[in-house]
């Protein structure tokens, strides 16, 4: 019996790359807060507030230059709102920033 391979059969018994296990696991944990209470309301009410506001500004948009510049106001909204929402900034983490209110003394 001869069997014909096509594409769309093709198996590999390669095993599993080192580590992918844990490469899943580690983006499951959960991010540590880095955010003061009051700096995550802040990011929430502005971040809001620039999505509305590049929403609006957005409709009536005439040039190519506007919509750009608007978009980026709805990003960066976004950015604040769910930075804010999560209470975890990637750029405090990067740069090792923690607020002095956040850190542990013992």
């Amino acid at each position: 019996m001869s069997q014909t391979t096509t594409p769309h059969h093709i198996h590999t018994d390669s095993p599993a790359a080192p580590g992918g296990t844990q490469q899943a696991t580690s983006r499951l944990r959960r991010l540590s807060v880095n955010i003061t209470p009051a700096e995550r309301v802040g990011r929430v009410v502005l971040g809001l507030g620039a999505i509305v506001v590049g929403a609006v500004l957005l409709a009536p948009a005439g040039s190519a230059l506007a919509v750009i510049l608007e978009v980026l106001l709805v990003a960066a909204g976004l950015d604040l709102a769910v930075t804010g929402g999560l209470g975890h900034c990637p750029l405090y983490a990067k740069l090792g920033h923690v607020p002095a209110s956040l850190r542990r003394t013992t």
